[in-house]
């Protein structure tokens, strides 16, 4: 049963989700939102429901924060692997030689903010650190870094959005801006309602499988959460606006810490950090040396394809993918 409850959270999230993205681009779209910043800050937020829907959850009517802190941390790793699948899908040449250099701007902010968050996992471990209440210490300063990082980049790419959303001001002409409204909230309820049952889904399956919790978060949770991202992604291919693709990652990204922080303010027990297994540093290292890695892609523009399939930055993508999930095993197995 919680193998066969867990797909049917996959099956909704992922249909649900893609709806949810659709629509609120719509709504962007019709409401002049896509011109500027917030426009893009609403598509994050978008894609991005799940993972704090899941969390909030998870620290307060579930009580599992490990499934909270694993399905943040590898959603970012696995959005970062999805880096991979676009190199595998783009086959005109490797996206590292049409993408953006605008990109490590915010790859650089989300090595700052996963880093962070990954250092503070370790030294809570030793239930040293200073907190406000039941708040971490580390909270108010992912909402600062957060805020910071969102006005820095979005001023940058204020002209690149502006000019995406000027070619598109006709995407949705079938669609009414109440109508865009209506299934954006119809979405949205499935999303709620699928993310909240979630975790209490994958609490069970841990118990039946004999895996930890921040194993089942950091790999099955985290996939599940991540398919609005995919949707979004590859959508965003087809339409040729590879620089949306990507930079809708990295934007997930940084929105993934900041949902972090809004699972402590919910976790009353004591600040969330110095409740989670410190395995979950591990995810976070991963996803910066993977920021790492893609940074190296985007600012040496490897042009060279493996089998004509994948740039080596790739193919390095992936395999730290694959040893991050074989870590937690481990892990989980101990």
């Amino acid at each position: 049963m919680p193998w066969l409850e867990f797909f049917l959270c996959c099956l909704v999230i992922a249909v649900a989700g893609s709806q949810l993205s659709r629509f609120g681009d719509a709504i962007a779209d019709k409401t002049g939102l896509g011109r500027t910043w917030v426009g893009v800050i609403m598509l994050a937020m978008v894609t991005s429901l799940p993972e704090l829907v899941t969390g909030i959850s998870s620290v307060t009517v579930a009580d599992v924060p490990d499934i909270a802190v694993g399905d943040v941390l590898g959603s970012c790793v696995f959005n970062l692997m999805i880096i991979f699948l676009l190199d595998f899908m783009y086959r005109r040449q490797s996206l590292y030689l049409v993408a953006s250099q605008g990109h490590i701007l915010g790859a650089a902010f989300s090595i700052m903010l996963i880093g962070f968050a990954g250092f503070h996992i370790l030294l809570s471990t030793s239930q040293s650190m200073p907190s406000f209440g039941h708040i971490s210490s580390a909270t108010p300063i992912i909402f600062l870094m957060y805020a910071v990082a969102m006005h820095t980049v979005f001023r940058y790419e204020r002209r690149e959005v502006a000019e995406y959303a000027e070619a598109r001001e006709d995407a949705y002409p079938d669609i009414t801006l109440r109508q865009a409204v209506t299934r954006y909230v119809i979405a949205a309820l499935f999303v709620v309602a699928a993310g909240a049952w979630l975790p209490f889904v994958a609490g069970e399956l841990a118990k039946q499988m004999g895996w930890t919790e921040s194993f089942v978060g950091t790999l099955f949770v985290a996939f599940v959460t991540s398919l609005p991202e995919v949707v979004v992604t590859i959508a965003a291919l087809r339409l040729g606006a590879l620089d949306m693709a990507i930079g809708n990652l990295f934007g997930s990204n940084l929105f993934n810490i900041l949902v972090l922080a809004i699972d402590d303010v919910f976790f009353m027990k004591g600040p969330l950090f110095e409740y989670v297994s410190p395995a979950h540093a591990v995810s976070a290292l991963s996803a910066v040396m993977m920021t790492g890695v893609a940074i190296v892609g985007l600012f040496y523009r490897p042009g060279t394809r493996l089998f004509r399939t994948v740039g080596w930055t790739s193919v390095v993508l992936f395999t730290i993918y694959l040893l991050n999930g074989y870590v937690i095993y481990l892990v989980a197995s101990d």
